[in-house]
């Protein structure tokens, strides 16, 4: 899932919601099935599905094979993903094959695999080569599935909404693709889905770029006061509706507003380190999308169905990074719901309406004080672009310099931490956009000494630092510390 703010106009939306009158069931709608701590085996998981819910589709981040033996037969959908790092190889069509032969033939048609996404959020990776290779990895899978005459499985990519560039006046309807992977990267895949009558899909998060001022707009919760788009006149009372319309609008500024959209991941946490998270304020969240997925579409999309996964099946306790990563899950590991939005068969009408809790006004409050793009002096606090003079250069920012004073703080690995879970904090880290991984590549000013202790210090350590050396950012599933000597050395600056 992307970890970045989609937009900057969506930041600046007035806060807003909608009530909605819930059915007393749900017919149906997908999840992500993550695997990240201590959970049921899929045998387990695809029979509770299948027995006890009305979920009909899973998608998972892998080609587990254990997963996959274990909705044989279930009737419930899977969409499989492509690793990241094996997309460049499966540009070549004889390797693709290889991968079709080994990872999809075994289980199809027992199992019913629906789509195969090829990696997931490649854009927001910043990897030219992986970039380069997406659509001939794409194209690649297709032709091997038509080869071992597979014609029910359909090829797509997930992309993270910093694809779009959102029009400053906040319009949906003047969304459109960030310049560069407009028309040379995502007009080609657009017309390969097109060509292909595979679907267009995308992760809209409204929880990674709203405005903790106006938390109501991005959960659907009232009171609000809706915003228009002084263009098409039409009426917003949330930021998902916001997010799909700008997206559609983008689609169709390239001429290709016809493609199926599939709502890859979507969410709202249960728990985090900040008070708009909470089950009764994630159930509201995803009772709406529901809504939506089930017919009632957005603006510019009316009574338009959006297949949608929501994020995640279980709260996965073994994930890494701040507390929100580990309470996205509709489910618990033993099965007992976070909340209830209807998926159980028995008992999944009884909805309470969910109350908000007011974000906190008490001085100090980080969020409180720092969401400015200018200083009271009018000069930047960062660089997006929109001085006249020199706005239209848009370089990844860098990530300042810790502070060496006194008081400064850094995150390094606790000295218990496996090299298991220090290779995982790497891997999530790198994947999330934002926090440049190279210093500890071959090559990298940080790569010295070769340790993985080491490499997993200095990407926990900018993660850190990127999220406003919040202590929350530096819990690591309780493998990172803060300290308040500073780790760098001669060539490697924390």
């Amino acid at each position: 899932m992307a970890k970045a703010p989609p937009s900057i106009s969506l930041l600046l939306l007035l806060s807003t919601a909608v009530f909605l009158t819930i059915p007393t069931a749900i017919s149906a709608i997908g999840v992500n099935y993550g695997t990240l701590g201590n959970l049921p085996p899929p045998t387990q998981v695809a029979n509770f599905l299948k027995t006890q819910t009305s979920i009909d589709s899973v998608k998972i981040f892998n080609v587990d094979p254990n997963i996959l033996r274990a909705f044989a037969g279930t009737g419930i959908s899977v969409v499989v993903t492509v690793p990241n790092g094996d997309i460049p190889a499966l540009a070549n069509g004889m390797q693709a094959r290889r991968w079709v032969s080994a990872n999809i033939l075994p289980f199809h048609p027992q199992t019913k695999i629906k789509y195969i996404s090829v990696g997931n959020e490649i854009l927001l990776t910043g990897d030219s080569n992986m970039i380069s290779k997406l659509l001939p990895a794409m194209r690649s899978l297709n032709s091997a599935l038509f080869r071992a005459g597979v014609r029910d499985i359909k090829v797509t990519t997930a992309h993270s909404l910093n694809i779009i560039a959102y029009d400053l006046h906040g319009a949906p309807s003047r969304g459109r693709f960030r310049p560069g992977w407009d028309k040379g990267i995502l007009a080609p895949i657009l017309a390969y889905h097109r060509q292909t009558k595979s679907p267009f899909m995308v992760n809209p998060y409204p929880y990674f770029g709203f405005d903790p001022k106006n938390v109501n707009f991005a959960i659907f919760r009232s009171p609000y006061k809706a915003v228009r788009d002084p263009f098409t006149r039409k009426i917003y009372t949330n930021m998902y509706d916001a997010l799909m319309d700008s997206t559609y609008s983008a689609m169709k500024a390239l001429g290709y507003g016809d493609v199926n959209i599939v709502i890859g991941e979507t969410g709202w946490p249960s728990a985090c380190d900040a008070p708009w998270c909470s089950p009764a304020n994630a159930a509201w969240f995803n009772l709406n999308v529901i809504k939506r997925a089930q017919g009632q579409g957005t603006p510019l999309m009316p009574k338009r169905r959006f297949e949608t996964y929501i994020f995640g099946l279980f709260n996965e306790e073994g994930k890494p990074g701040p507390t929100a990563e580990r309470n996205w899950g509709l489910f618990r590991a033993d099965f007992s719901p976070v909340y209830d939005v209807g998926l159980l068969r028995n008992g999944g009408g009884k909805r309470p309406a969910p109350a908000l809790p007011a974000p906190s006004t008490a001085a100090g409050g980080k969020w409180c004080r720092n969401w400015g793009l200018f200083r009271a002096d009018f000069s930047p606090v960062y660089d997006v672009g929109l001085l006249r003079n020199g706005g239209g250069k848009r370089p990844a920012p860098a990530l300042p310099a810790p502070s060496t004073a006194a008081g400064g703080k850094w995150c390094v690995a606790k000295s218990g931490a496996t090299n298991a879970q220090l290779q995982g904090n790497i891997d999530w880290v790198c994947s999330q956009g934002g926090v440049d991984c190279k210093p500890i590549q071959a090559g990298g000013s940080c790569f010295n000494p070769s340790s993985l202790r080491t490499h997993a210090s200095f990407v926990m350590n900018a993660y850190y630092q990127k999220n406003g050396r919040n202590d929350g950012s530096c819990h690591f599933s309780g493998t990172g510390v803060v300290v308040r000597k500073n780790p760098s050395n001669s060539s490697c600056k924390f």
